[in-house]
């Protein structure tokens, strides 16, 4: 038992354990790591078991940092251009806000209790961070500090669960029947909408580029360029073929009656165009299109909020030859990348072409994205520092006194940041697998932390509310998802499955849109969900300590 009793062993059998418990699946639900290493650290802390207050600390700092630093780039743009979708994100807090408010006056919530069932039943862990923050920073006794946040950990570890599972259930099944639709359907009509091809409306993969070659024949005589003018672009001749072997075409080179035309472009598009062109021939062995993909973050404004279609109408000739976006990818998710898909920035895409007509794109849209697995210390420590200087400031509103607190000044410390690596990238790198790393094993220790200090209040807590927990998370969870769906439908006319995704990303909850891509068929719900869970995930942590002031000023 002393074995388990070290601080440093306690704390990998909470992660092991929670995130082997975590795997476990029922249909489309998974409870996850994070509530799994919560269940190990309380069973465990009945032992007696504590990790340092200062390794908490510590660790919710890194992960609240990295949570605001991936968030960044998308987070300034959502806010300012993306509203018809991020306006769910503030009915989601004011709603949820407001039930709490109600639970709190009917059942008499403390703090730590409506904090919990906040996070919970919002599915929002790094709320816990925040709040408890909040909590330790009321003039209390330290033996009731202790109580609160105990009470929060026992709270959430009963609600996350039934809010989990009530809002995946909701976006799945509850939504479509109230919206009266098939979602596979109606994903596939939008998909074909925004220019996706085949009859289900299902994006074929990555590349969907392709090369075939083509005798000349009936544009014999015209110039590679106006050929390419007369498609409108879509498609692009790379090289032209002839008894010398196959050169480079430039759009002055004049097509003569014999060559063989390679043609690039997005299958569709090139199966259109084909019947303009002569027979289709092979390629010849060694000659194909040497092709290949370069990643670039969406920066300059004068691009974003353009569909891609319109970014290759109002891009020169020059600028569109030889070169396609084969893949977007927005806040870790991929998007579908058809030709009605709305570009916005920060979004990370794929260019697919010639490696000189892809280096040519990637300079008028961002830039490169860099391959570097150093993280930039200098930076990361600097913005953690401020983020805590930042969380120092405190509010007076009435009778609440509001401070960001730690978890609060570090998210927007590294929203800032984020937002300014963007821009520039050579400052303040932090590769994607790191910041990985700093949210998911952050997190990890803080719940574990937060579990393994739960003594006996626990089971007093659980003895008081019974059932009642598990209700109220269940309301709290699918209520705000009922009132966004109401809006979204009624006055927002947003799409059903981009406005089902939406729903799935006010609420911070990555297994929903997994079951709704699953079910649709194809990732365009996935376009509402990166919008509304940029918002959320800043705005729902930013909470803990409104709801700890909202409880102390109803009580």
């Amino acid at each position: 038992m002393s074995f388990i009793a070290q601080p440093v062993v306690a704390l990998f059998i909470c992660v092991t354990l929670g995130y082997l418990i975590g795997k476990i699946r029922v249909g489309p639900v998974r409870i996850g790591g994070v509530c799994g290493t919560l269940f190990v650290a309380l069973a465990l802390g009945q032992l007696g078991v504590t990790i340092s207050p200062d390794l908490k600390n510590v660790a919710f700092a890194l992960f609240i940092y990295a949570l605001g630093f991936t968030a960044g780039p998308q987070f300034f743009n959502n806010v300012r251009s993306g509203l018809r979708y991020g306006v769910l994100s503030f009915v989601e807090v004011g709603t949820v806000l407001a039930l709490v408010a109600m639970a709190t006056l009917l059942f008499n919530l403390d703090a730590g209790t409506a904090s919990g069932l906040f996070a919970g039943a919002a599915t929002e862990s790094a709320l816990l961070g925040t709040a408890s923050d909040a909590i330790s920073r009321l003039a209390l006794p330290a033996a009731e500090i202790s109580r609160l946040q105990s009470n929060m950990a026992t709270t959430y570890s009963v609600t996350y669960l039934f809010g989990l599972v009530a809002i995946v259930v909701f976006t799945t099944q509850i939504g479509p029947l109230l919206l009266r639709i098939d979602l596979r359907k109606e994903a596939a009509a939008l998909a074909r909408q925004l220019g996706a091809e085949g009859e289900n409306g299902n994006e074929s993969g990555v590349p969907e580029i392709v090369s075939r070659a083509f005798r000349a024949g009936p544009i014999a005589g015209s110039t590679v360029g106006a050929f390419e003018s007369s498609v409108n672009g879509v498609v692009t001749i790379e090289q032209l073929g002839r008894t010398s072997g196959f050169v480079k075409a430039v759009p002055d080179a004049q097509i003569e009656l014999d060559d063989i035309v390679l043609v690039v472009g997005r299958r569709r598009s090139v199966i259109a165009i084909s019947e303009r062109l002569g027979v289709e021939v092979p390629m010849p062995a060694g000659d194909n299109v040497p092709l290949v993909e370069r990643q670039v973050v969406l920066v300059h404004r004068k691009v974003a909020g353009l569909r891609i279609r319109d970014l290759r109408r109002l891009a020169s000739d020059e600028q569109r030859r030889g070169v396609f976006i084969s893949y977007v990818r927005r806040l870790g998710q991929g998007i579908p990348a058809l030709p009605g898909t709305v570009l916005e920035q920060g979004d990370i895409l794929t260019l697919y072409g010639s490696e000189e007509a892809t280096a040519r794109a990637a300079s008028e849209l961002g830039h490169v994205l860099p391959k570097t697995s150093t993280t930039d210390f200098v930076m990361l420590g600097l913005g953690v520092v401020l983020g805590l200087l930042l969380g120092e400031l405190a509010i007076q509103v009435g009778p609440l006194n509001l401070t960001l607190g730690t978890g609060g000044g570090a998210l927007i410390s590294g929203l800032i940041f984020g937002w300014l690596h963007m821009h520039r990238p050579q400052i303040g790198a932090i590769p994607s697998a790191a910041a990985e790393f700093m949210k998911d094993f952050g997190l990890a220790t803080f719940i574990a932390a937060i579990g393994l200090s739960v003594g006996p209040d626990a089971i007093v807590l659980l003895k008081q509310y019974g059932l009642l927990l598990p209700l109220l998370s269940i309301l709290v969870s699918a209520v705000p998802g009922l009132v966004s769906l109401y809006i979204g439908h009624r006055l927002l006319k947003i799409e059903a499955p981009i406005l089902l995704g939406a729903i799935a990303g006010q609420h911070c909850s990555t297994p929903s849109i997994s079951a709704l891509v699953s079910i649709a068929g194809n990732s365009t719900p996935v376009i509402g969900y990166t919008v509304t869970y940029a918002i959320s995930n800043v705005l729902l942590p930013l909470m803990g300590p409104v709801v700890v002031g909202m409880v102390r000023t109803l009580g």
